[in-house]
């Protein structure tokens, strides 16, 4: 279902793109190469893979292992031009050193052939430099996920190359519908519906859309 999904996205516009292939959908590094390949397949640009186990029990693939699965999905990549992104989820799985723990990982799935370093959940802008500096001159992406205070020009003063967004934007327009929603059986209130977008400006979006294709 995933590759049908990536397929589709990459048929259906001229930009690159990226998959977030989770852990590889494999804990063995032969399930990851595999499955890597048939990813390529579908012609993305990029795809990454995680070091998130999805036990609470552990949450990180130990090193060593973790970074078997970025050698394969390197070997599996070959010479198709994909981009292999490193993820390191300390941040995200409440590592009781995330900042320290992230950047030997990223180091080493850099030395492993990731092409890019990530570490989703970093916040700080000196723990940003901090990723930065480690794994110079590979370029690292960052996930700004909420209002941290930092703009594209600090994040690009820091030295950062690749800017992902995530659920945000979806996360954005849903909470703009369900506060809407609940003003108006709670309270009986339209006030929220002030912030939606005209529909001349909505028409106006999709009819340049439309004339870039």
């Amino acid at each position: 279902m995933v590759l049908s999904h990536i397929a589709e996205i990459v048929a259906a516009v001229d930009l690159p793109v990226n998959a977030d292939f989770e852990s590889g959908y494999s804990r063995d590094p032969e399930g990851v190469a595999e499955n890597v390949r048939l990813c390529v397949e579908t012609g993305v640009a990029g795809l990454s893979i995680e070091d998130a186990t999805g036990y609470l029990s552990k949450p990180l693939y130990d090193l060593p292992l973790a970074v078997e699965r970025i050698k394969v999905a390197r070997e599996a990549i070959g010479t198709s031009g994909v981009l292999l992104i490193g993820r390191a989820e300390c941040f995200l799985v409440g590592h009781a050193e995330p900042l320290k723990e992230a950047i030997v990982r990223l180091q080493a799935y850099a030395d492993a052939g990731a092409d890019v370093l990530y570490a989703p959940g970093v916040r700080e802008r000196a723990d940003i430099h901090a990723i930065v500096s480690a794994v110079s001159p590979k370029p690292v992406n960052v996930l700004m996920g909420s209002n941290t205070g930092l703009k594209v020009s600090d994040l690009a003063e820091l030295g950062v190359r690749r800017i992902s967004v995530g659920s945000s934007l979806a996360r954005t327009a849903w909470g703009g519908f369900i506060r809407a929603a609940k003003a108006i059986v709670e309270d009986g209130s339209f006030a929220e519906l002030d912030s939606g977008a005209p529909f001349a400006e909505l028409n106006g979006f999709f009819r340049e859309d439309q004339k870039m294709r």
